[in-house]
This record gives structure tokens, sequence and C-alpha cells, in this order.
């Protein structure tokens, strides 16, 4: 069921939260074994259920009343574990939830799962869980993507109707597209990172996921907004609800011809053609638009993703908390806890980031790369002097198979080529299912400028009308 149906049924005594959450329960019983969608289940989340139909029948104004959801398991909850999918925090329980835990819960969700994702938000398939991989719904010999991937397979097979996740180079947007649901990533700053564990702080951003537009703007509507625990938090109210009715007629789409230059595969490129064809019956203007630094993202953005990877993660030194091997002296309990504690693309991360921010490489490396960035930023600022939003994959090729691309980091980290531009602008932006290739799910993405996100839920909701929702339902998976 989606979230918006959910929550009319219990507003209207049709269902009560109980019923709700125990026919989820079944379906998680069911499914999850086949996708592995989850690191943990909510013991208490029947016992949220009945004090969500206690403030019912209080008469509390609950916009979420009784939606059973997911979170990423990098982010806070107060009495559950937080593992960041590690070995390094394997035992960690937060003394407090994070600020968009805490909003949900106040708008009558009750959580039922901390997702599955790649260890410290580092990857692109949900491969590199200490807990083991997820598995896409729509094929289980096939990755979901990452670094989200638990939070897109369980929306994807119906095991929950929304989800949180994280969006640090694309972790929100990369997944949704290979699951064929949406994936919301807001301007930095719209939705308080208060009670996230930090990855790379200046791209790290909540996102959301949903099976449709009005239950992606109803989940962002609750969780946005400002925060005064979160100093980089923005005052800009959300208006999501209302703008997925504001008309489409009049707008202009850039196409940047820069995303679709070289290896994309067909039916990505053949979603492009149908998104554009759809949206000019409804009036919307399409142009080439071109951001020539495009092609330095992938290269900048691994290069600011890893040294703050570097500099956050020096606090997992086997000390104060996380994973200690004891019985050593201090030097070797530190390296033999983040040997232990980390696995390879935590190391390998982290000794890359360590390297560029290093004496007589700072300049050559990060520093060059904090150019490319502000250069990209403007390149995007002039595109957006010619559009309102700017359309590219979200991802270039549909999910690939397990183990495909685990041997080669440099072809994983290539998979973040379409998605990583946003995060180092700071821009909002969705993955949009638009089609398919065989029987895989691909998705495009539209980007907007700062500030402007709730543009790009006008526009998703106009093809999702358009379309007849032919590309926004989930695969359920009946084992």
């Amino acid at each position: 069921m989606l979230a918006q149906e959910i929550v009319q049924q219990i507003q209207s005594g049709q269902r009560s939260p109980q019923e709700v959450a125990e026919n989820y329960l079944q379906r998680i019983e069911q499914l999850e074994p086949h996708i592995h969608a989850f690191i943990r289940l909510n013991p208490q989340a029947l016992e949220e259920a009945r004090v969500v139909e206690q403030r019912l029948a209080r008469g509390e104004n609950l916009p979420l009343a009784g939606v059973p959801l997911a979170i990423k398991d990098n982010i806070c909850t107060q009495g559950l574990e937080t593992t960041c999918g590690s070995k390094m925090l394997a035992a960690f329980v937060p003394p407090y939830s994070a600020t968009v835990v805490e909003r949900l819960r106040q708008a009558g969700a009750i959580v039922m799962a901390k997702a599955n994702m790649d260890e410290f938000a580092m990857g692109s398939s949900t491969e590199y869980s200490a807990f083991g991989p997820t598995r896409n719904p729509w094929d289980l010999e096939r990755v979901p993507g990452g670094t989200s991937g638990g939070s897109a397979a369980a929306v994807a097979a119906d095991m929950v109707p929304v989800a949180l996740g994280t969006d640090t180079g694309g972790s929100v947007r990369q997944p949704a597209a290979l699951c064929g649901v949406y994936g919301f990533k807001p301007t930095y700053g719209r939705i308080s990172r208060y009670g996230v564990v930090a990855t790379a702080s200046s791209l790290d951003q909540v996102g959301t996921l949903a099976r449709s537009v009005k239950d992606l703007a109803l989940l962002s509507d609750v969780v946005s907004g400002y925060d005064p625990k979160d100093s980089t938090s923005l005052e800009a109210m959300p208006q999501f609800g209302k703008a997925i009715e504001a008309p489409v007629q009049g707008m202009t789409i850039g196409i940047v011809k820069e995303a679709l230059a070289v290896g994309n595969s067909p039916g990505v490129l053949e979603a492009l053609e149908r998104f554009r064809t759809v949206m000019e019956r409804q009036g919307v203007r399409f142009v080439e638009v071109s951001i020539p630094t495009l092609e330095y993202a992938l290269a900048a953005y691994y290069i600011v993703n890893t040294a703050e990877i570097s500099s956050n993660l020096a606090r997992y030194d086997g000390t104060l908390y996380g994973l200690r091997v004891s019985g050593l002296d201090s030097a070797d309990t530190m390296m033999e806890s983040r040997e232990h504690g980390f696995g390879p693309e935590v190391q390998r991360r982290v000794l890359m980031g360590t390297f560029v921010l290093s004496s007589g490489y700072y300049d050559a490396y990060y520093g060059k790369a904090l150019r490319a960035r502000a250069k990209l930023k403007a390149d995007l600022d002039d595109a957006f002097t010619q559009a309102n939003l700017l359309l590219t994959p979200t991802s270039p090729f549909p999910a690939f198979r397990f183990g495909e691309k685990t041997s080669d980091p440099l072809s994983m980290y290539l998979a973040d080529i379409d998605t990583v531009a946003v995060n180092l602008a700071g821009a909002p932006a969705m993955s949009i299912p638009a089609g398919f290739e065989g029987n895989l799910p691909v998705g495009v993405q539209l980007i907007g400028k700062p500030l402007y996100d709730e543009q790009i839920f006008t526009v998703a909701h106009a093809f999702e009308q358009a379309t007849g929702l032919a590309f926004a339902r989930a695969a359920m998976l009946n084992p």
C-alpha cells in the first residue's frame, strides 16, 4: 500500500495502526530472508503502533498516522542499535534519536526496522555491509544500489511504504533508480543532519524514498525544516505537498549534454527520451545545456569525499567507543581495532583521504579539488539561467550482478558518475522511475537550483500522473 492510503484508512477508522504494523511484520517475515533489506527489526514496533492509536483517540493531528517506515542504519535511533553497517559500531545503542526520527515519531510514523547499508555509507551496491548484502527485489542475483540499498529494496518490495536514507554522492538516488522507486536528495541544509553519523560532512544529506510522489512529498514535508541543533540547517519552510499540484506548462528543462556523451545503456537512453516526450506533451520546453566541468566532478568528489572521511573516522581509534581490540599497547590497540573494525572499502577511503591531505600533496589534490568544486557550482548556476531544472540519467546502467564491480573499485566509483555533482554543489535532485531495461527498472534524474526543491516535485508528479503510475509501481516479490 501507499503511505497516503494507510493514513486515510487509519484516520477514518477503517484500520488500526496495530493492524497495519502486524500486516507489514508478516510481509517482512515472508520477504526478508530473500532480500535482507534490514539489519535489525524494531522490537517495539507494535508498542509504537499502540501509542499512535492512543494519540489518535486523544484527537492529535498525525500526518503520518500509523505509517510503517525503515530508517537507514547510520541515523541514530534511541535505544535501538545504530551500526552504520559496520563491525566498528556493532554494539552501539544511541542515547538519543536524530531530529528526523523524532519528527517522524511526532507525526505518528512507526519505525519498523533499521535498513542495511554499505559500511559507513561507502559504496554503490550495499555489498560492503558487514552484515551481508541486500538483494534487489526485481532480480535477487543483482544489487539494489547503495549506499541506501536496504531502504530502497524495502520500499520496492513493499516491506515498508516509505524509508529514510542518506545521500553523500548519490546514495539515495542511485539505489532508487536501480530498485524502481522515487529517491529525493534535498538542498544541503533543508533536512537536519543532527544525529546522522558523519561520513563526509559537507556532502551528507538525509534523503527520502517512496513509491509515489505524493508519499515522497508527505514524508519530506515531515522531516524537513529548520533545526537549531544543526548549524548547517536552513530556515526554508517545506512546501512539497503543495508543490505537486502546481502546473508545469511553461517550465524549461535543460538536458545536460555531457551526461549523455558516453556510457549510458539503451534502456537509460530510452527512459530519458520517454520522459522528454511525455513532458513536452504537457507544455514543458526542453533545451540542451552544457556543464563543462562535469567531467571533473567524479575526480573532485572522490578527493573531497575521502579527505572528509579520513577526518571524520579518525574518532574510531579503539579507545573511547566502538570496537576495541584489548590486551595490546595503545598504538597497537588503535591499529588492530581499526583493522578488525573497518571493512576493505572503508580502509581504502581512509588511506586515500589521509594521502590527499598529507603534507606535500594537499595543494596538488585537495586544494585543486576544492577549486574544481567551486567551478562546477558556478557552471551549474550558469545552466540554471537557461532552465528551471536539469535532466540527466540517475545511473548510466540498471542493476548489475553481485561481484561484478567489487574487484575493481574504480568501476564501482563510476556508478556514481551522474549523481556526485549534485552533492558537490549542494543542489536538490530526485531519481524518478522512468522505464525498464529488460525486467530491470531505470531512473532519470531531475536536478534543481538550490532552494528550488519543490519544482522537482511538481514535474515528477506531472510525469507520474501522465504515465498512470506505469513506472512507479514496486516489484512485488512473492517467493
